[in-house]
């Protein structure tokens, strides 16, 4: 069992928790993800690790309820316990993997959407504590929404927050800021971007117009979390991947954003796996014993 050791209410459908899980704490980089479950009869529930304390043996997640199993997840308290804690699964963020001297060189830009801020704290985080100072454009749909905007201020080297219906900070969505940056002569050689499927989609538009290369995060619809379901399938460029073992992390470039974005829709109905399971043929593992 995993201890709660602490509970905060970040808006009205938005949660975080900081989990006791030592070996998870221990062996975690950012980027990487895990698979929760808060009974034994509970849903697995992959979730992008927001911070990590190696000394406590902590890792903090950051949810929304978006159904019955997080709606559970958000009623348990400080003192109660996941079942199963799964991880650290995925690959590391592939900036840790550079040298930071090399790092240090680069105009780097990180856009968080949404709860997609959460997965992009741990990777500013570590960029701050190494030295290296990046921007931040950190995004949602009015001010109720946005989250850790005190946490990303004190680890980022810039922080530019916008609101679409212009309610607190900037006003519009995260391309405009993007945009208006480069207008006021700003320039980037790498975008990490990391939010709902739909803001990546129109964000690597923008940073392809820019000419920056971007790097996405894929959330998508995840079972086993080891690649056997297939339910996390993607194509980017000529490949077939795997969000859960080749990512979470792919060049936004090559994604097929619109075939994601079907994918996941269709995976939610019984008739759209099996409509997934006929289309696929040989390459739809059909290992999550949900499809017929």
């Amino acid at each position: 069992m995993y201890k709660i050791l602490k509970k905060k209410v970040l808006t009205p459908n938005i949660f975080l928790m900081e989990v006791d899980a030592p070996r998870t704490a221990k062996n975690c980089l950012p980027g990487q993800f895990v698979i929760v479950r808060s009974d034994a009869d509970g849903e697995r529930i992959p979730l992008t690790i927001c911070d990590y304390d190696r000394e406590k043996g902590s890792v903090t997640i950051v949810f929304q309820i978006v159904g019955a199993a997080t709606q559970i997840m958000s009623e348990l308290n400080e003192g109660d316990s996941f079942q199963d804690f799964v991880g650290p699964l995925g690959c590391a963020s592939e900036l840790v993997k550079e040298p930071v001297e090399e790092l240090k060189k680069k105009k780097i830009v990180f856009i968080a959407g949404g709860v997609g801020t959460a997965p992009v704290y741990p990777q500013v985080k570590w960029m701050h504590e190494n030295g290296i100072d990046v921007d931040v454009i950190m995004g949602a749909r009015n001010k109720d929404l946005l989250i850790l905007e005190e946490e990303m201020k004190a680890v980022a080297g810039n922080l530019y927050v916008t609101t679409d219906d212009g309610s607190y900070g900037r006003s519009g969505v995260v391309t405009k800021v993007l945009k208006d940056l480069y207008e006021d002569g700003k320039t980037y050689d790498q975008c990490v971007c990391i939010g709902p499927m739909i803001m990546m989609k129109f964000a690597v538009m923008t940073t392809k117009e820019l000419n920056i290369p971007t790097i996405v995060s894929l959330n998508p619809i995840m079972v086993d979390g080891t690649g056997m379901c297939g339910a996390c399938r993607v194509t980017v460029g000529d490949e077939i991947k795997f969000a859960c073992v080749d990512g979470p992390e792919f060049d936004g470039f090559k994604v097929n954003f619109d075939e994601a974005m079907r994918r996941q829709a269709i995976y939610k109905t019984e008739e759209g796996r099996a409509y997934l399971a006929a289309k696929e043929g040989n390459t739809h593992h059909g290992g999550c014993g949900q499809c017929h």
